[in-house]
């Protein structure tokens, strides 16, 4: 999919905010560890995709009631959903130089109701021609989100037909309807009836 970059300049996608706080000392100290492990930009960002992936559960699979959408947050409390922990991921791989954005599909239930934003990153590794999305929602029975950065692989492929959306946006900053059901949101209930339905 070819995706739109809110800002011209590339660096904005490297910046820290409050919400991708990638200057954070537990951002600091989980980059520091994959790196480690890993040693080049293409598997740095596969071993974090797969980090976040895999070892922070999404809460309606996990059913922790907490809201996190600060990156530091959803790494100290090993919780989020979609959009967490693609501020996660963001902040992970702005941590070590890799230019990463917020994008968001539009999905609904198998009938074409129900629809809600889903968050995305999407990433440029050095030496790419282009942008690449990856999901790191999670896996479970039916989704099989992969790092696969010459053909998408994502959690949830949008059906047209029921009115899903793939938004070809690419965002420097959390874009302010999600950031707000996540803000404004005590609990796991509240955030699902908060859930934004566009962007």
């Amino acid at each position: 999919m070819e995706l739109i970059q809110e800002h011209s300049d590339v660096t904005a996608y490297l910046a820290a905010d409050d919400v991708v706080d990638h200057d954070h000392p537990l951002v600091d100290e989980t980059a520091d560890a994959l790196w480690t492990a890993t040693g080049d930009a293409y598997s740095y960002a596969k071993a974090a995709f797969e980090f976040v992936r895999d070892t922070i559960p999404h809460s309606a699979d996990s059913g922790d009631d907490r809201v996190s959408w600060r990156a530091s947050d959803v790494l100290a409390t090993r919780n989020g959903i979609c959009y967490a922990k693609s501020h996660a991921l963001t902040a992970l791989l702005r941590n070590r130089g890799i230019p990463a954005g917020l994008c968001y599909q539009l999905l609904g239930d198998d009938d074409g109701s129900n629809l809600v934003l889903h968050g995305l990153v999407a990433l440029r590794l050095p030496g790419s021609e282009g942008w690449s999305r990856v999901d790191p929602r999670g896996n479970k029975p039916g989704v099989d989100a992969q790092f696969t950065l010459d053909h998408e692989q994502l959690a949830f492929p949008v059906r047209p037909e029921l009115g899903e959306i793939d938004y070809p946006g690419l965002y420097a900053a959390a874009h302010p309807a999600p950031l707000k059901a996540l803000r404004e949101s005590v609990d796991r209930a509240q955030l699902w009836r908060n859930l934004p339905t566009a962007l």
